[in-house]
């Protein structure tokens, strides 16, 4: 099971994310739920790397685990953020709903 847990502030911008586990709907390297998961997760590390307004710092240091904090400082990261993290969290969420024995995503709206 693919456990993720993300956290939004208040405005609903992606601030933290950690995913870990393994899916087990397949063999190691044909595990389509573990790609999709795979996919969005760097995917979006990779859009915001390097943005300017934008500080990623991320962790995924381990096979079956991946962690990052986010934060903008400009009214453009922000946006950016809030659109990065928008398209990842309802792509994870998917993910967990076609597939609910393999992947569970918690989402809690963090006060600043």
């Amino acid at each position: 099971m693919i456990e993720i847990d993300a956290a939004l502030d208040e405005s609903g911008i992606i601030r933290s994310l950690r995913a870990q586990g393994h899916a087990g709907a397949g063999a190691r390297g044909s595990d389509l739920v573990c790609a999709a998961v795979s996919v969005l997760v760097r995917s979006f590390l990779r859009v915001t790397e390097g943005r300017n307004g934008i500080e990623v710092r991320a962790d995924a240091k381990n096979e079956g685990f991946a962690a990052f904090e986010a934060r903008a400082d400009t009214d453009a990261g922000r946006d950016f953020l809030f659109a990065a993290g928008e398209f990842l969290v309802e792509g994870l969420r998917s993910v967990a709903e076609e597939f609910p024995q393999n992947c569970r995503i918690k989402i809690k709206n963090a006060k600043l």
